[in-house]
């Protein structure tokens, strides 16, 4: 009997746990559900160590109000950050386009909603090496160790895009080895030789330029231009039970894009200082020094079906997806980005 009480207890007190846990929910819900009204006030995210992402950027201008960001912690890998928001650990992530293809895929319920980062003339992922390296063109790197962020995505899929279009069997792509380095931790691994060739972007990119000693063999913009490379995502179902905040959500990190494209880059970068410094996550602000461009493609990161439709067909031409295995209707939306009118009238 003492067992059985023990067992009815045990039930009694997590039955309690959880409709605290409901309770507390329920705080950050917005009564009703009609049009104006937000499904939900705070949104679970992760960040990047000293960088500012869109969406933060939004916050800080004001344009996210009245919902409220909630950090959980930082993240340097697209793939996990999007498998986050799949599982609930978090209410959105951002990856490369091809990543989310394939964990779309996989089963993944998500869905595309705004462009994030991209490729230009000034903000691209270049491939290093360094000064004195052996390593010229694509033959040269079998063998070569190649360090990049994660595996799986955008670094990993130029790569092998461009050792394919320079004549590399699948054979010879195999002996060319992914090291998985922390993009802060990128420039140094190259320079103590322990990798041969460093994946370097953006402002890490220019900082570690600025001190001399590398050069870069290929990049993602000399193989497709400019364009925009990932997208954030949402659970099907979080749009579908929240979808005033994820259009608030949408329309407000369009328009910091928007912000940050056509303001001065002085001013960007003294308000990704003041965004920062006020987080304080023991935090340098060194890199977002060499800011110069958001790389994003289009205004206010609309997306444009070529932007997935390259990498569905290059995961198909791999043998990573079946033909026609999924449509571009599956992968992305643009219906909550506030440019949709007027850059679909140009499509």
């Amino acid at each position: 009997m003492k067992a059985k009480s023990g067992r009815y207890l045990w039930g009694f007190l997590i039955t309690i746990c959880w409709l605290v846990l409901m309770a507390g929910c329920q705080k950050e819900k917005v009564a009703g559900t009609g049009d104006g009204e937000y499904e939900t006030l705070k949104m679970n995210y992760e960040g990047t160590v000293g960088q500012v992402i869109y969406p933060e950027l939004a916050e800080e201008l004001g344009y996210l109000e009245p919902l409220e960001l909630e950090w959980i912690g930082n993240t340097t890998s697209g793939p996990a950050s999007i498998q986050n928001a799949a599982t609930g650990q978090t209410d959105f992530g951002g990856a490369f386009n091809g990543a989310i293809i394939k964990l779309i895929a996989s089963g993944a319920p998500l869905k595309s909603v705004i462009g994030y980062y991209g490729s230009d003339e000034e903000t691209f992922n270049g491939y290093y090496v360094l000064e004195d390296s052996p390593i010229k063109d694509a033959r040269d790197f079998i063998g070569k160790k190649v360090g990049m962020n994660t595996m799986g995505a955008h670094h990993e899929s130029v790569l092998k895009e461009y050792l394919r279009q320079n004549g590399l069997t699948d054979e010879e792509i195999k002996q060319v080895t992914i090291v998985v380095v922390p993009p802060a931790n990128t420039e140094q691994s190259l320079r103590q030789n322990q990798i041969d060739v460093a994946v370097l972007g953006g402002m890490l990119r220019d900082r570690a330029l600025e001190k001399g000693g590398i050069r870069k063999v290929f990049s993602d913009y000399d193989l497709f231009g400019a364009f925009t490379a990932g997208s954030y995502v949402f659970t099907e179902q979080f749009i579908k039970e929240n979808p005033n905040t994820v259009k608030k959500f949408v329309e407000a990190t369009a328009k910091a894009i928007e912000w940050a494209r056509t303001t001065p880059k002085e001013e960007v970068i003294a308000r990704f200082e003041k965004i920062i410094e006020e987080r304080d996550r023991k935090e340098e602000t060194e890199t977002i020094q060499y800011f110069k461009s958001t790389g994003i493609a289009e205004k206010g990161g609309y997306i444009h079906e070529q932007e997935f439709q390259v990498w569905l067909d290059w995961l198909e031409k791999s043998g990573e997806l079946k033909k026609e295995e999924i449509s571009l209707d599956d992968l992305f939306m643009n219906e909550f980005n506030p440019y949709e009118v007027e850059l679909k009238k140009e499509e």
